[in-house]
């Protein structure tokens, strides 16, 4: 049997993060995906990535958002963004280090493994022709538009993040999403987890409650631009 752990849109939640590597650490596990966005959104970017990095048997996969700091905010692979949003990332990017754009900026886009028989693929979202070109995912996407995405990686399990909402959907292949690790409407992380053995596979999805105050007051000591407007949009307005 083999054992990995899927999670996505950390989002520079350390809390969340925490509380999650904790319960796999205890609960054990042979690999550990990260599918992007580890930093954006919330108030520990460079907490958040070196605790990444620093986790064993970690693969990790660039997001949007890690495409940001890479390339620049104005060549984000998803359209315009706001002068607000600018400033939110321009923030998030000069709390971390040129070392930690050169490491960032050799993660894939997408990672292919085969598991005990099973093809598995694991990617932010779906990608362009080039390969390195995030695409958008339809709001409440089924199995048809997810095949559109997802169906030429040729795998028969797909992981995937990007939309905040979990997901598991069944096409051609099966489509998971996790669910975002760090942004929820309650302070809870959302994760999954797979065990393989002989060609078949189990997919189970966990939640793991954590204690936000902290999130609360490292938004606002640290002066996070846009904090408002993320409170509304990414945290259910619990803040």
């Amino acid at each position: 049997m083999y054992k990995i752990v899927v999670i996505t849109d950390i989002h520079a939640n350390l809390p969340a993060l925490e509380a999650v590597l904790k319960t796999i650490q205890i609960e054990g596990y042979d690999a550990l995906i990260q599918t992007g966005d580890v930093i954006g959104i919330g108030p520990y970017p460079l907490e958040c990535l070196d605790l990444i990095l620093s986790t064993p048997r970690t693969e990790n996969i660039k997001g949007n958002h890690e495409v940001y700091f890479v390339n620049g905010v104005s060549n984000s692979p998803l359209g315009n963004i706001s002068p607000s949003e600018v400033q939110h990332h321009r923030w998030t990017h000069a709390c971390l280090t040129k070392e930690h754009k050169s490491m960032i900026a050799n993660w894939p886009f997408l990672i292919k493994h085969e598991f005990e028989g099973v093809r598995a693929a694991f990617m932010h979202s779906g990608l362009g022709e080039s390969g390195h070109d995030i695409q958008g995912i339809p709001r409440n996407a089924n199995g048809v538009d997810l095949d559109k995405l997802y169906a030429s990686h040729g795998a028969d399990l797909v992981f995937y993040g990007h939309r905040h909402e979990d997901s598991d959907k069944q096409g051609q292949a099966r489509y998971v999403n996790p669910g975002s690790l760090g942004c929820n409407h309650v302070a809870t992380a959302r994760y999954c987890t797979v065990e393989f053995k002989h060609g078949h596979y189990q997919v189970d999805h966990h939640l793991v409650a954590y204690e936000d105050a902290g999130l609360l007051n490292a938004f606002e000591e640290r002066q996070v631009p846009d904090r408002n407007f993320i409170y509304k949009a990414f945290f259910g307005g619990r803040f």
